[in-house]
């Protein structure tokens, strides 16, 4: 049964969904703090979640895990060197979600994701 074991399409085909997403996760990382829709910031909200409990496994493994999914090779070098200092005594939740704002052009609900 895969009954309510849906994934968020965000209207968007699967290739393209994960390149957003992709892109996301990185600038997140990078700059700590992204402005999106709250709809997408919810979907990227695992992902980054994934991305820094591999950061404080620290494992080779988990460094090419996470290579094959951010774009910027430096950018997850320094995630592995600061994640366990940054985050080793959390158990999860690494990301807050902040509402904003409604858009301009087509009132879509906004919001502010960050790095704790």
């Amino acid at each position: 049964m895969r009954h309510r074991c849906r994934v968020k399409k965000l209207s968007k085909p699967a290739d393209q969904r994960r390149a957003l997403l992709r892109s996301l996760s990185t600038e997140l990382i990078r700059n700590g703090r992204i402005t999106t829709t709250m709809a997408r910031a919810k979907v990227v909200r695992g992902e980054v979640d994934r991305m820094v409990t591999l950061a404080k496994d620290g494992s080779l493994t988990a460094r090419r895990q996470a290579l094959g999914y951010l774009f910027d090779k430096q950018l997850v070098h320094a995630l592995f060197e600061q994640a366990g200092s940054r985050y080793g005594d959390r158990q999860g939740g690494y990301t807050r979600i902040y509402r904003t704002v409604p858009r301009r052009g087509d009132n879509a609900e906004m919001a502010i994701i960050e790095l704790v």
